[in-house]
C-alpha cells in the first residue's frame, strides 16, 4: 500500500488551524488553547500568558490568570526536556508518567551523590525525612523557597555541591529537595512573588494545591502512548526525530509509543517519512490567511526538530540561539516570516526576513498595536533571546 503524502502547504493549513493562528479557530479559553497545543512552555513565564493571548478573539491576560491560580485547572510543572511547562490538569497527569519520571529518576541520583559527599550516609532517609518536614510546612499554605528555609533551618544550612569539579555550585538542601519534589509531582508550582512576568514562585503541596494532587497513577508505556496521540493531533504529520526530539525520549521508547497509538506513516517533504493519526490522513482545507506574532519559545515555534515546512533554513541564525531556542517570532499563513521585540518605551519593533505582500504587511502592523495595547505599562526581557534582537533593539 502507498503511503499518503501530505504536502508542506497542507503541513501549513494544519499547523495555522489547529494551532489557532487563523482568527476563526481563536478562542476566549485558555485551557482549550492549552489543550490545542498538548501544553505551553514556561521557561520564561512571559510565554504562557502570550502564547494564550494571541490566540483569543480579544487578547487578554487576566483569563490565563485565573485558570493558573484561581481555578486551577492549568498546572505548571517540569516534564518532556526536563523543561517547565503549564498543562491542562489531565495533560499534566499524563506528560508526568510519560516524561517527567524519567527525569526524577536522574535527578534522584544526582541529589543523592550530593548528599553522600556532604556526609550524609543514608541518603534516602535523609530525603525521607526532608519530604515530611517540607510537606508539613506546606501544609500552612503555598510559601516562596526563601520562606520555607526559614521554616527548615536545618535543611537551609545544609549545602550540597551540584555538579562536578570548577562547574559544582553549591545549593541549600530545602531547594534542592524542592526541586526533586517537584519532579516527584508532590509540590507544585503556585502564584508567582511578582507579577505575571516574574519567574520565582511560590510553592504548594500537590494535593493541597489541586485535590487529589496530579492524578491517579498511570502505566508509564500507556502514558506515552496518549502523549504520543496528543502530540500527532496538535503537530501531525511529525517525524519519529520530531517526537523523539520533543519528548527527549529514546528510539526505543518513541517507536513504541507510535505502534500503540496506532500511527500511520506518510509521505513528507524531508529525509523522512512523517506520521499522524489514522482517523488523520485526510486533506484539510485552506484555512485562509493569518499573521500572528508568537513569544519566544512559543510551541508552535518549538513543536518540531525538522522546521524546514515552515521555516526557511537561512532565517534560522536570526531567530534561533545556539541550544536551539526560537526567540520571538512573526508567523504567516503557517511558516515564520521575521521576528520582533519589546523595545524600552512599550513599542513592539518587527522585522520582516521575508516578502509577505501590503496585506500581511497591514496585518503585522496592526498585531503589533495590539500587542502593545495588551503589554500596557508592562516591560519585559526575552529569557531566551533571539540573535535578530540586538539589531531590533539597537
Amino acid at each position: 500500500m502507498t503511503a499518503r503524502t501530505i504536502d508542506d502547504a497542507q503541513r501549513r493549513a494544519r499547523l495555522a488551524t489547529r494551532h489557532r493562528l487563523v482568527p476563526s479557530e481563536r478562542i476566549a479559553d485558555p485551557v482549550a488553547i492549552t489543550e490545542s497545543l498538548v501544553a505551553l512552555h514556561s521557561s520564561d513565564p512571559v510565554t504562557v500568558h502570550l502564547s494564550a493571548a494571541v490566540r483569543m478573539p480579544t487578547p487578554a491576560l487576566e483569563p490565563v490568570e485565573a485558570a493558573l491560580y484561581d481555578h486551577r485547572t492549568l498546572v505548571r510543572h517540569h516534564s518532556m526536556r526536563r523543561t517547565l511547562w503549564v498543562f491542562g490538569r489531565n495533560t499534566a497527569n499524563v506528560a508526568h508518567h510519560a516524561a517527567t519520571l524519567d527525569v526524577l529518576r536522574q535527578q534522584q541520583k544526582i541529589i543523592d551523590k550530593a548528599l553522600v559527599a556532604a556526609g550524609i550516609a543514608d541518603p534516602g532517609a535523609w530525603f525521607e525525612k526532608a519530604t515530611a518536614e517540607v510537606l508539613d510546612a506546606l501544609a500552612d499554605g503555598p510559601m516562596t523557597a526563601r520562606d520555607l528555609g526559614q521554616r527548615l533551618p536545618a535543611l537551609a544550612e545544609l549545602r550540597l555541591d551540584i555538579g562536578t569539579g570548577p562547574l559544582a555550585t553549591p545549593q541549600p538542601g530545602h531547594t534542592r529537595a524542592l526541586l526533586v519534589l517537584g519532579f516527584a509531582g508532590r509540590v507544585l508550582r503556585a502564584r508567582p512573588t511578582g507579577t505575571w512576568i516574574n519567574g520565582q514562585y511560590r510553592w504548594a503541596a500537590a494535593d493541597g494545591w489541586l485535590p487529589g494532587g496530579l492524578g491517579e497513577p498511570l502505566d508509564p508505556g500507556a502514558a506515552a502512548a496518549e502523549l504520543a496521540r496528543r502530540y500527532l493531533a496538535a503537530f501531525g504529520p511529525a517525524t519519529r526525530t520530531d517526537l523523539a526530539w520533543w519528548a527527549k525520549w529514546t528510539v526505543a521508547t518513541t517507536k513504541r509509543a507510535l505502534v500503540d497509538v496506532g500511527a500511520v506513516e506518510v509521505t513528507i517533504d524531508g529525509p523522512e517519512p512523517g506520521y499522524v493519526l489514522p482517523d488523520d490522513v485526510d486533506p484539510v482545507p485552506d484555512p485562509g490567511p493569518s499573521a500572528v506574532l508568537l513569544p519566544g519559545l512559543d510551541p508552535t515555534t518549538m513543536g518540531w526538530k525538522q522546521r524546514a515546512f515552515h521555516l526557511d533554513e537561512a532565517l534560522v541564525p536570526h531567530l534561533f540561539d545556539r541550544n536551539g531556542n526560537g526567540g520571538p517570532a512573526i508567523w504567516v499563513d503557517g511558516r515564520i516570516v521575521g521576528g520582533w521585540v519589546q523595545r524600552k518605551d512599550g513599542t513592539v519593533r518587527t522585522e520582516l526576513l521575508a516578502d509577505i505582500g501590503a496585506e500581511h504587511r497591514a496585518e503585522i502592523d496592526r498585531a503589533a498595536h495590539e500587542l502593545e495595547t495588551l503589554l500596557g505599562d508592562v516591560r519585559f526581557s526575552v529569557r531566551f533571546p533571539a540573535p535578530m534582537q540586538a539589531r531590533l533593539l539597537a
